[in-house]
């Protein structure tokens, strides 16, 4: 049994904590901010989870599934809304496949609820101050704690991070996306009903901008506004106030706007927060480990951030099983494991952001994802269209799967631009003789 201190209870400490407990390890998490369920949880600067089947299999090894999928509301696609109104649903898988919406705070309480109930002491409003990484020393507020291991779940911002940039040759950038988001809340209707499509994530591609919105359970809406820091017109600084973001907002999101009664309190209340990659190496010196978003955190445009975290929870408890719980040995396993696959999943939500806030609502972008589909339907062995291969193939690794995407994409743009398989997949995509000339191109591609 090894004695393991975790820095930070947010989703992913909280789910590895319940993982080592369950491998009879003595575990302590010490936890910067207040508890949520005591002091309630505060929203205005969250954006909702999308827990993908990666995700899923790590609250899975964990035996909380069922507990977690209480607080989610299923997405099977996305709605995207035109300045004009209207609308159109875009299935995420082939066979029904969905996603989930959580809010942040809730799967926290949810996970915390169950860490009481396995045992694990959570200490509450004591931040991280210093770390020995050699000696597995960590001192939390005026408490010092040392452990077999410390583990730095601290976050995107994390101050058990903030030790290994003091070593020699640690590796570290941290860059920021031009846009950032603001938070905003669709209020359920009346007798809590659900004012847009209940299991739909709500899109407003708006080109260099967009709105989203996921649902809640309670017949809320979590919206998020993805914009420009700065500029003329579309952008933070130029709608500052209340009003100069209601007279935009009536201009690019009209539909969405009617559906926020306090919109002038929320703007004016919640705050602008900004968007960053980070990545680093090494994410172990001596006795300590970063995980999460304190290795690699990544915006949110794919919806894996969280589901990454907790895929590095599970293949961690995995290497551990697989060494005999020699931590001396896992450490440097679990990065040669996970770096590689942290570095591809930053690059495809990055790219992802492109997707989400322009491509979607173009109609050359709708016609190539009716040829992946149709394309994956006549070769299912050769192709897999890019967003199942990351949110509903849990065991691809990441990397494999941007691979995968791009030798897909050059396919992707030869048939895109040929009138024999554009016409008929606008026309039948099920049609016999376009299934069998599009088995035959994927097979010479990929020969």
């Amino acid at each position: 049994m090894s004695r393991i201190v975790i820095v930070g209870a947010g989703p992913v400490g909280s789910l590895l904590g319940l993982l080592l407990k369950a491998r009879g390890d003595d575990v302590v998490v010490y936890e910067r901010r207040g508890d949520p369920r005591a002091q309630g949880y505060v929203g205005g600067r969250s954006i909702n989870l999308a827990l993908s089947d990666r995700g899923m299999l790590g609250l899975q090894q964990a035996g909380v599934v069922d507990d977690v999928e209480k607080v989610a509301v299923a997405m099977p696609g996305r709605q995207v809304h035109g300045v004009d109104g209207s609308s159109s649903f875009l299935p995420y898988g082939l066979n029904g496949e969905h996603i989930r919406s959580v809010s942040r705070g809730g799967l926290n309480i949810k996970l915390l609820d169950l860490l009481d109930g396995a045992g694990v002491p959570v200490h509450f409003e004591h931040p991280c101050v210093d770390v020995d990484l050699a000696a597995g020393r960590v001192r939390c507020g005026a408490v010092e704690a040392k452990g077999d291991v410390v583990i730095g779940a601290d976050g995107a911002f994390s101050a058990v991070r903030a030790a290994f940039l003091k070593t020699d040759r640690f590796d570290y950038s941290q860059s920021f996306l031009p846009h950032g988001y603001k938070e905003l809340a669709i209020p359920a209707g009346p007798g809590g009903s659900f004012l847009l499509e209940r299991h739909a994530l709500h899109i407003w591609p708006r080109s260099s901008f967009m709105l989203i919105a996921l649902p809640n359970q309670d017949g809320s809406f979590t919206c998020t506004l993805f914009f420009a820091h700065d500029g003329d017109d579309a952008s933070f600084a130029a709608r500052s106030t209340p009003t100069a973001a209601r007279s935009f907002f009536a201009r690019a999101f009209p539909d969405a706007l009617a559906l926020l009664p306090d919109f002038d309190d929320q703007w004016a209340r919640n705050p602008v927060s900004s968007l960053a990659t980070i990545r680093c190496q090494p994410w172990h010196r001596g006795k300590t480990l970063l995980i999460g978003d304190a290795a690699h955190a990544i915006v949110p445009f794919f919806g894996q951030g969280l589901n990454a975290g907790f895929e590095d929870c599970r293949v961690l408890v995995e290497i551990l099983a697989d060494v005999d719980g020699d931590w001396a040995r896992a450490l440097p396993l679990f990065e040669q494991a996970r770096k590689e696959n942290a570095d591809a999943i930053a690059t495809l939500a990055l790219e992802n952001f492109i997707e989400m806030r322009d491509k979607v609502g173009r109609p050359d972008f709708l016609v190539r994802k009716k040829i992946e589909a149709a394309l994956a339907r006549a070769a299912p062995d050769l192709v897999t269209p890019s967003y199942t291969l990351v949110t509903f193939r849990p065991l691809t690794p990441y990397a494999a799967a941007l691979r995968q995407i791009r030798a897909q994409d050059a396919l992707l743009d030869r048939l895109s631009a040929d009138v024999d398989v554009v016409a008929p997949v606008l026309r039948d995509p099920a049609d016999a003789a376009l299934q069998a000339l599009l088995r035959r191109k994927a097979t010479a591609h990929f020969s």
